[in-house]
């Protein structure tokens, strides 16, 4: 069973996903992260289970996981690979940044090519949803505090990026989250998923979590050291080695890419690429 944040007939929603219909639980709460944070995702699964389906998947506009997270927390250069083809060094410290919800859009949404840039670069990731929150949390304790998975798409804007890593990773519509959360039960070990990124069904990225250099566990230990993580936040876990910038030539997203990150038990993350809407 997976969960989705969606927009129908009645507004935004919530519910989870059983084949190709959505069970609609948004009188579970107002939204799926305060679902998180009042209880297990398996009290919501629960509920579910014995609910019929209320709409078709094809017939609702899917918004990021957790379209009203407080804080989007993201690591880079956490594949040694990705490191060496822009000719860094593996950094001695955990490399940080954080993205706003406006930055990102959901699964089969328009992500948006600035008109201040032509350097648009792609990065597919592993993203991680927070069931339970802490405070200095310890690395062999972490995955407990895990709701669940799902599929990153950290759009960079590398000129930008350059001179302001908030800017360069913060355009509107720019990067995505989806399709869906899948509980953390149903990924017994997020350092062995394989991950791939194509680029008008090319593949452009493709590596195992195992390539991580800090783990997820390490991850999330790592930032509840200075902020007391809670339910809903989500976490970006850095991207592997095939970027846009690392090639020769360089290689950019433009205007009508689709761009597709699959995740190894998680499923697709799917967005085209639109020019960015005169004012």
């Amino acid at each position: 069973m997976k969960f989705v944040s969606y927009e129908y007939t009645q507004g935004p929603s919530f519910g989870a996903v059983i084949g190709n219909d959505i069970v609609d639980l948004s009188d579970a709460g107002p939204s799926l992260r305060a679902v998180l944070a009042s209880g297990p995702l398996g009290n919501l699964q629960a509920v579910a289970a014995k609910r019929k389906p209320t709409v078709s998947l094809d017939h609702v506009v899917l918004l990021q996981v957790i379209p009203d997270a407080s804080r989007v927390l993201c690591v880079g250069r956490n594949y040694r690979d990705h490191v060496a083809e822009l000719g860094n060094l593996p950094p001695e410290n955990p490399n940080t940044f954080m993205r706003t919800t406006q930055s990102l859009v959901g699964h089969r949404q328009s992500i948006v090519c600035p008109s201040a840039s032509h350097q648009y670069d792609f990065e597919g990731e592993l993203g991680v949803v927070i069931g339970r929150g802490g405070r200095r949390i310890p690395v062999d304790r972490a995955l407990s505090h895990v709701a669940g998975y799902t599929c990153f798409f950290d759009g960079s804007v590398r000129d930008y990026q350059k001179h302001s890593f908030t800017a360069g990773k913060n355009f509107d519509s720019s990067g995505s989250c989806g399709p869906w959360l899948v509980p953390a039960a149903e990924v017994p070990d997020p350092q062995n998923l394989r991950l791939c990124t194509r680029l008008n069904g090319e593949v452009v990225q493709q590596d195992n979590t195992a390539s991580m250099m800090l783990s997820v566990a390490e991850i999330i230990a790592y930032f509840s050291i200075f902020t007391h993580l809670e339910p809903g936040d989500v976490i970006a876990t850095g991207t592997p080695a095939g970027v846009g910038a690392g090639r020769k030539p360089p290689l950019w997203l433009k205007p009508g890419d689709k761009i597709e990150v699959e995740i190894e038990r998680i499923g697709v993350l799917a967005n085209t690429v639109i020019s960015e809407p005169s004012v």
